[in-house]
């Protein structure tokens, strides 16, 4: 028997004694628990790396050009994706993200190590040059030399050495996409070293968010080729099932339309998503009106679709969505919109827009653009009232980007303001600068549990209680905001 056969027996013979049951786990204690999880996740990334190199393997000996006899199609399937499902049981995504990751761990090995391009774009690249005029080849197509994704090297070799899991390799995959004329490889090689270093903290969902902001740094005139895109890909598709029902599936880009449709709908469901909870009487009965409701979440949001198209444009938003009208607000500085250049952010979205759908929705929806002082604040109107404006919560919604808490993905629209400093106890102001936007969870979490938070100029920290921490070491609360990471990021590079 093979060497790689007598592992993969001793490890199976070895899994086959791991907990399966409640009763084996449920003595552990809780940092047992953790620990123990941490450890299985430990052993699948390993073992997934070692099964996205054999499903490279398989697509290699089931290329195109070996025709019927490649190996895929001698046992009957028609790609190699489909016979690494059939393979592993896993579904189509799964199994096609086996070859993508496999193929990229195989040309990492074929390359030495494929350099960062240095700031003053110096460093050679390796792999060949960039594309000219036209896209690069797909990665799906990518050949077998060692040339097709160069710039994924660091990403190859974290997975093969445990380091980074399967999903989170194709999410740096697919966030930072191909090189062009001015995303050199090796400027993608350097996104890839970062984003793995970054892989430590982030899960494969904010490694793509992550991937494609640094695409978005790097690469700000391919923003508005991205957006044009994204609106090529809209679709929708309205038809009659078998059994009567109508079905409705489509895609929305954010800039085209997407994110109103989601505004309106979180609008909608707002508390029973865990949205913010209400002061004014009439919002809290409404509120408490969608709690009861024994309608699912999709079918409140199927029942809005047809109320809202029935209505249209004579409706009364009020009736539908609330107290207020669903917004979406542009966040750009007032000098890329004066200048006509750089780029905007749709609130609650991570991707970029360019700046002429920022000055189209100025235009034609009559948008204010949302100003940043040096330091990242707007908008003080000192300790005059109890609650935070409208105008104090759009411009915290811009500031904080989400709940501050780290690891919290929560949007503006399910947040709710609070007081740094409580105001009656302690006199907080109801500034922004001493407000902080936390999603109803950890809102309830902080004031619950005696956590305590402080500012220290722009920067904010969540103190925990002694009985957590005896030493209360303050913990970072970033913003989630993408225009206020542009903002502090053209103010490093002077």
């Amino acid at each position: 028997m093979p060497e790689v056969l007598e592992s993969v027996a001793d490890i199976e013979s070895a899994a086959s004694r791991l907990p399966a049951t409640r009763s084996a786990v449920e003595s552990l204690s809780d940092e047992g628990l953790m620990d123990l999880q941490r450890r299985l996740a430990g052993i699948d990334r390993h073992t997934a790396a070692a099964a996205a190199v054999v499903a490279a393997e398989i697509a290699f000996r089931s290329r195109p050009d070996l025709g019927y006899a490649g190996l895929a199609q001698r046992t009957g399937a028609r790609t190699p994706e489909s016979l690494v499902q059939r393979l592993t049981g896993s579904t189509g995504r799964e199994a096609a993200t086996l070859v993508r990751v496999g193929i990229v761990m195989h040309e990492a090995e074929l390359l030495p190590s494929a350099p960062a391009e240095a700031p003053d774009g110096g460093t050679p690249e390796i792999g060949g040059s960039p594309r000219a005029g036209g896209a690069a080849a797909p990665l799906d197509q990518a050949p077998w030399d060692g040339t097709g994704t160069a710039w994924l090297t660091p990403v190859g070799r974290a997975v093969a050495s445990g380091a980074l899991p399967v999903d989170a390799a194709d999410a740096i995959r697919l966030g930072l996409g191909l090189p062009n004329e001015i995303v050199t490889v090796g400027r993608l090689t350097g996104a890839a070293q970062t984003l793995v270093h970054e892989a430590l903290t982030l899960n494969a969902d904010q490694l793509l968010k992550r991937a494609r902001a640094l695409r978005d740094e790097i690469d700000e005139a391919g923003v508005a080729e991205r957006e044009c895109r994204r609106h090529e890909q809209r679709s929708l598709r309205v038809f009659k099932r078998h059994d009567g029902m109508i079905r409705v599936d489509g895609l929305l880009a954010p800039e085209s339309g997407g994110a109103e449709v989601l505004a309106a709908f979180e609008a909608v469901t707002a508390p029973r998503r865990g949205g913010p909870r209400f002061v004014d009487k009439a919002d809290q009965q409404r509120a408490k009106r969608i709690l009861d409701d024994p309608r699912t979440v999709e079918q409140q949001q199927a029942d809005a679709l047809v109320e809202l198209i029935r209505l249209g444009v004579a409706a009364d938003p009020g009736k539908i969505v609330g107290s207020r009208k669903p917004a979406v607000r542009v966040l750009v500085t007032a000098e890329d919109l004066q200048k006509g250049a750089g780029i905007g952010r749709l609130e609650g979205h991570s991707d970029a827009v360019s700046i002429g759908t920022v000055e189209r929705n100025v235009c034609t929806a009559g948008i204010v653009p949302i100003q940043f002082d040096d330091d990242g604040q707007c908008l003080n109107v000192g300790r005059e009232q109890r609650l935070f404006t409208e105008r104090q919560r759009v411009a915290l919604a811009a500031r904080d980007g989400g709940c501050r808490v780290a690891g919290c993905d929560r949007p503006p629209s399910w947040c709710e303001a609070h007081h740094l400093e409580e105001w009656d106890r302690d006199g907080g102001r109801t500034d922004v600068a001493d407000g902080i936007l936390l999603c109803r969870h950890h809102h309830m979490l902080i004031h619950n549990n005696h956590w305590r938070m402080r500012r220290d100029g722009t920067a904010y920290f969540l103190i925990p209680p002694r009985e957590r921490d005896p030493e209360q070491k303050p913990i970072p609360m970033p913003s989630k905001s993408a225009a206020l990471s542009d903002l502090f990021r053209r103010k490093r590079a002077g």
